[in-house]
């Protein structure tokens, strides 16, 4: 019998993280997503914004409605997004293919104009680019969670991260929102020690 928290062979055999055996879905974001590092202002902004939205939530809701966030956000493209008006806003809250928060979604398009203004001045102080802003919050590799219970939900680099976005005017950024993403985007590598798709 494995321990609990502990990584779990699926029907391949291969040991991974319990919460990836939970849903087909899981499995294939597991295996091929979550954990690997993720660069480029539009790939992060997008994962920036489904983790927003994933708050209160969770992740499979996102994680099947993803292709309708893409569609609905013309591809997470920020200067589309940052341009967006009011009769957009309506638009997106009628539109069933994402999850229709009002708040989300102005934070949505907030954030493109916050991921525009970043390579504006970056001789001022300002990160040139979403890409070193949020990379430069990167930890130094621990040691790997052997069980879930050892995996954080919120760590001093994450409530940096979290503060740091909020002053170059992003919004839905807290500090569990941002270890979130830290996750997804391979800033940490939070698979189990024995998990398959650790990398190394």
């Amino acid at each position: 019998m494995t321990a609990p928290g502990r990584a779990i062979a699926g029907d391949d055999g291969l040991l991974r993280c319990p919460w990836a055996l939970s849903a087909p879905d899981y499995l294939d974001y597991h295996d091929r997503e979550w954990g690997r590092p993720v660069h480029g202002d539009r790939a992060l902004y997008e994962r920036l914004c489904l983790e927003a939205f994933q708050s209160g939530l969770s992740w499979i809701t996102i994680l099947r409605r993803r292709e309708g966030f893409r569609a609905a956000f013309a591809g997470f493209d920020p200067a589309v997004v940052a341009a967006f008006t009011d009769q957009d806003v309506e638009r997106l809250l009628a539109d069933t293919g994402i999850i229709r928060n009002r708040a989300k979604i102005l934070a949505t398009i907030a954030n493109a104009g916050a991921l525009l203004a970043l390579g504006d001045s970056p001789e001022d102080g300002r990160p040139g680019s979403l890409d070193e802003l949020i990379w430069s919050f990167a930890p130094k590799p621990g040691r790997p969670p052997r069980t879930l219970a050892d995996v954080a939900a919120v760590t001093p680099e994450s409530t940096a991260l979290a503060k740091e976005l909020k002053r170059h005017g992003f919004r839905f950024v807290g500090p569990t929102t941002a270890y979130a993403l830290m996750q997804a985007c391979g800033l940490v590598d939070d698979h189990l020690a024995d998990c398959h798709a650790r990398r190394g």
